[in-house]
């Protein structure tokens, strides 16, 4: 996995217009206009956050007579997963021994309780 392919894809997400855009695309294909129906935007600007997701991979764009339909491309987000789940395993194993350094200091309670 290349640092700059995930360099770009974070780029794309990093914009709540653009995870709009990919949430209502997770529904299915539709077009340029539908999609710009909820911004208050134009549709030249709904196509300039479109080619941004584009160049991530994360949208196909095609060309149907008059129709421009654009479609979701989620194979990108592997790669951010993958990338994310180095991270996910290091809080899992600092949660984990959170929890057995907490159990220890109950268990030192309970004796220091008991004793007096």
């Amino acid at each position: 996995m290349q640092a700059d392919r995930l360099d770009t894809i974070f780029s794309a997400l990093a914009d709540p217009t653009r995870r709009a855009i990919l949430a209502r695309l997770a529904l299915g294909t539709t077009s340029v206009t539908e999609l710009a129906e909820p911004f208050k935007m134009s549709g030249p600007a709904v196509s300039k956050h479109l080619k941004v997701l584009e160049h991530a991979g994360l949208v196909i764009r095609g060309r149907e007579a008059q129709w421009r339909p654009c479609s979701l491309n989620a194979a990108p987000l592997k790669d951010v997963e993958t990338w994310i789940e180095q991270y996910k395993r290091f809080w899992e194993g600092s949660f984990d021994r959170l929890e057995e350094y907490l159990e220890e200091l109950q268990v030192e309670d309970q004796k220091n309780g008991s004793e007096q």
